[in-house]
């Protein structure tokens, strides 16, 4: 299916990704202004956490779940300093609850030996946190002002995909064709205003294409 997408853009006459991607990031920046991560956070720990325990579950969950959370753990040393199931309860609602607080100490205990308790900005630092994959990273990257790639979730995978910005199914890929074609600049914010637009408009079972500003850009486009 993307890989139709990307040669119906050129059949439609639509243009190269290169050609369209600036006038894409223009109008959903417009659209969509108020678009940034959803989660709550205060501190850059707070920040770690808050993605971390994201996974598997909504971020309206998890913002249920960590103004207490929040409350209780202020440091990296708070979150070693309970037994094991009392952290478990205490972000049981979130789902998978068991592995999640297993990477939290093991995240906290790396933080504390290698780091001095301080979130790392470096990708590179940041992938060798345990239970951190490079979604996670570069989600806290990109909210830390650092923004070293592209963060890539089921929102700007399916949405890369139907504007026909790749033709690749692997999030990966995807995050390198799309570096390839975004500004540098735009590297925080993109995934930002494709995961809004997504929510509100794109949806992945009706998409209102008629309520699109990105309609006659859009090689998947219903109306044409």
């Amino acid at each position: 299916m993307a890989r139709s997408y990307v040669r119906e853009a050129r059949r439609r006459g639509l243009g190269r990704r290169r050609e369209r991607i600036g006038s894409i990031i223009e109008r959903l920046a417009t659209e969509h202004a108020d678009a940034e991560i959803a989660l709550r956070f205060r501190s850059d720990l707070e920040l770690l956490v808050s993605v971390m325990l994201s996974a598997q579950t909504t971020d309206v969950n998890v913002n249920r779940v960590t103004p207490a959370l929040f409350e209780k753990y202020h440091s990296a040393e708070d979150y070693l300093a309970v037994p094991v199931d009392e952290l478990e309860r205490d972000i049981y609602a979130t789902g998978f609850f068991r592995q999640k607080a297993k990477a939290i100490r093991g995240t906290m205990r790396m933080l504390i030996e290698e780091f001095d308790g301080q979130v790392p900005g470096r990708l590179e630092d940041l992938v060798k946190l345990p239970g951190v994959a490079r979604k996670t990273a570069n989600v806290v990257a990109a909210e830390l002002g650092h923004a070293q790639g592209v963060v890539v979730d089921t929102h700007v995978r399916r949405l890369s995909q139907r504007l026909g910005l790749t033709r690749n199914h692997d999030p990966v890929k995807i995050e390198r064709d799309l570096q390839r074609i975004v500004s540098r600049a735009d590297w925080a914010r993109f995934p930002h205003l494709l995961i809004w637009h997504g929510r509100r408009v794109c949806d992945a079972r009706r998409p209102r294409c008629e309520e699109c500003v990105l309609e006659d850009l859009c090689p998947a486009s219903r109306l044409r």
